[in-house]
């Protein structure tokens, strides 16, 4: 379970919330709208330990997050896409795998970017590619992963509406299997 007890965040001189909890248990969302400056990124970047809070306090699975627990059971995608541009699809795909210490053979990340629409741009260098398909290299990694908690910053920008479908597709099934 992710909690978040009396949250407040400043940033600059500017208090952009305070007070704020909540908690989800298993096979719970919680999806953030507001404008722009409002503190999404900001409370998303709290929740998984890159941005220390003004006041309040943070917990997974009981636990003040920070562990090497927490972070073994975190996957985060920024709002950027976090791929190198002069990588391939592939590469990407196979290099975050890597980074995150996780197994994925080459035939799992061929089905990954297949399933992301990127079937026949696998070996083309991502600065070729148009934001959208950059956008759906990032969100490969979720084809293949099994952490619990996913934090996604934006996941539908630049996304087509089968991307958009297809992605509410893999979260939909990461809640129903207790995510």
């Amino acid at each position: 379970m992710l909690e978040a007890d009396n949250l407040e965040c400043v940033r600059g001189e500017r208090r952009l919330f305070a007070g704020l909890g909540f908690q989800l248990a298993p096979g719970e969302l919680l999806y953030l709208q507001g404008r722009n400056g409002s503190g999404k990124t900001s409370l998303l970047r709290m929740l998984i330990g890159l941005l220390p809070p003004e006041a309040g306090e943070i917990r997974w699975k009981g636990h003040k997050i920070g562990s090497e627990d927490f972070r073994a059971d975190l996957c985060y995608l920024g709002h950027l896409n976090a791929i190198k541009e002069e990588l391939t699809p592939l590469e990407n795909l196979l290099a975050a795998a890597r980074l995150a210490d996780e197994e994925l053979s080459e035939d799992d990340a061929f089905d990954a970017l297949e399933q992301v629409g990127l079937a026949g741009r696998e070996d083309l260098a991502c600065k070729y590619l148009s934001q959208g398909q950059k956008r759906r290299v990032a969100l490969a990694r979720l084809v293949k992963e099994k952490r619990p908690l996913w934090v996604l910053d934006e996941p539908f920008v630049a996304l087509d509406v089968a991307a958009v479908d297809w992605l509410a597709g893999i979260i939909s099934a990461h809640l129903q299997r207790g995510g």
